[in-house]
């Protein structure tokens, strides 16, 4: 795949190969492997289905909450999900501030 994803790039930006100083490649076991959360190699963290884009990872009110008292996350696997947007960790912080009284 890695020649087809520089290819298609190459297409839209001539000379892109020619920048390329290195490279690392992985395949889905091999990510897997080396975290157990990318299930499959799944970087996104599980079905994109609108369910589970409002309610990943769990139905709860406050997602970014883990039911332990001052511990939150934000990843892939919380709302909005998975994309090169950064809106998990935004709305993970409003949610940290709201929780510890600052405002959000």
């Amino acid at each position: 795949m890695v020649a087809r994803i520089e290819a298609q790039i190459e297409r839209f930006a001539p000379g892109f190969r020619d920048v390329i100083a290195a490279r690392s490649v992985m395949s889905p076991s091999a990510l897997e492997a080396y975290d157990a959360n990318l299930v499959g190699g799944d970087l996104g963290g599980g079905a994109n289905t609108l369910s589970q884009v409002i309610f990943r990872p769990v139905a709860r009110r406050v997602p970014y909450a883990t039911g332990v008292a001052g511990l939150f996350m934000c990843s892939s696997s919380t709302p909005p999900g998975g994309a090169v947007h950064g809106m998990c960790g935004y709305h993970a912080a409003r949610a940290v501030l709201a929780a510890v009284g600052g405002r959000a």
